[in-house]
């Protein structure tokens, strides 16, 4: 049986009846089929009144399970709404693959931090993350889903529309949350990762020839900082230019290859250096061997890259063409980055000939970059889904 997937948004509105309308939209793209899954993004005043809103959606779709999260801004189709009142409901049928919801919480303890309620993922197809950033430690748990199942995709936002008391709001079936983290485990469902980091590779690459953590002491047997000023004074004024913007790093996270894809390339922001012992501080953990590459990130770059890279996944599909996608975007893009609204959203409906899509602005982004899953800024996660 054929993957189907419905999308639906309504602006504004009282919650219950808003959210009913966005949920009947959704339905009708599944064909007549049962809705397997429910995906709910909720702004405004769906935060005020969640329950309300939770009600309403399982009055227009009748899924089986649902997650779901607050967020500062929705996606639907190719329309971006970044503020004001609005939800954005994305539902499937997954023709016979199976999707498990769970809520997952972090929980101190006198020397250490333990995480419960994850799925095991081993013989999965693939996960859909939702967390919130102040309560779960979501960087900690996708290493450590990553060594429990490799290659296994995680996909997902962190939930950016906090509750009337200032705090997360997340959904699991019938249930509003305000802690931890939501998700959807999915086994037998082909799942395609897409992610744009939005940035743009500059200058040659250079091998870590000493580090500790996240500290690079050498590069290519060098003191980092130096072979990096050297690098940046090589460079052609344009280039100069863009790194003048924000300085970058990208580290390759898997791989032994004489050139590197850009996607090859985990992005992270240089968190600082030491002129005295001429190392850098990194936003990832690093070891010796690993190549590295300075990037900049600017409008036209961001805009190239998401480009390029659902071409690429519109490529890989070839003919069997997609049923439906889940777009997290950062809040950090949009009107802020491009200087127009619907961008993000109309480049995957440019890509996926406006296949049902929705999402919403997240306050991090996470997915798949050499093999393990991570959280990024600044970037556009897609999840697009075959038919």
């Amino acid at each position: 049986m054929a993957v189907r997937i419905g999308s639906g948004m309504t602006i504004g509105g009282e919650p219950l009846s808003a959210a009913v309308e966005a949920a009947v939209q959704a339905r009708q793209g599944l064909g007549g089929e049962p809705a397997d899954v429910a995906i709910v993004f909720a702004s405004g005043d769906h935060l005020l009144s969640p329950h309300a809103t939770l009600e309403g959606i399982h009055e227009g779709l009748s899924p089986r399970t649902l997650i779901g999260c607050g967020a500062s801004g929705v996606v639907e189709g190719r329309r971006e709404l970044e503020s004001g009142t609005a939800i954005s409901v994305w539902a499937a049928s997954f023709g016979g693959g199976e999707a498990y919801a769970f809520h997952s919480r972090a929980v101190e303890q006198e020397d250490a931090v333990a995480v419960t309620g994850l799925p095991e993922m081993s013989g999965a197809s693939g996960a859909i993350l939702l967390p919130d950033v102040t309560t779960y430690p979501a960087e900690l748990v996708l290493a450590e889903l990553h060594d429990r199942a490799p290659g296994v995709p995680v996909l997902g936002g962190v939930a950016s529309g906090a509750s009337a008391s200032g705090g997360a709001l997340l959904f699991r079936d019938d249930e509003v949350l305000f802690e931890g983290a939501v998700g959807l485990r999915l086994e037998g469902v082909e799942l395609l990762p897409c992610v744009s980091q939005g940035a743009t590779p500059v200058g040659p690459e250079l091998t870590i020839t000493a580090c500790s953590g996240n500290m690079i002491e050498e590069l290519a047997g060098a003191p980092a900082l130096t072979k990096l000023r050297d690098v940046i004074l090589a460079l052609e004024p344009a280039e100069r230019e863009l790194l003048s913007r924000g300085l970058l790093l990208g580290v390759v996270i898997d791989g032994d290859k004489p050139d590197y894809l850009h996607g090859d390339f985990l992005v992270r922001g240089l968190a600082g250096a030491d002129p005295d012992e001429g190392s850098i501080a990194v936003g990832a953990m690093v070891r010796p061997g690993q190549v590295v590459r300075l990037h900049a990130r600017d409008a036209m770059s961001a805009s190239r890259d998401l480009v390029e890279a659902l071409g690429l996944r519109r490529e890989a599909l070839g003919g069997q063409g997609a049923a439906g996608a889940l777009v997290f975007t950062c809040n950090g893009r949009g009107r802020g980055m491009f200087g127009r609204g619907d961008h993000d959203a109309e480049a995957v409906g440019e890509a996926f000939d406006d296949v049902p899509a929705a999402g919403f602005f997240a306050g991090g982004e996470i997915g798949p970059v050499g093999g393990g899953s991570f959280l990024h800024t600044f970037t556009a996660t897609v999840a697009v889904f075959p038919r």
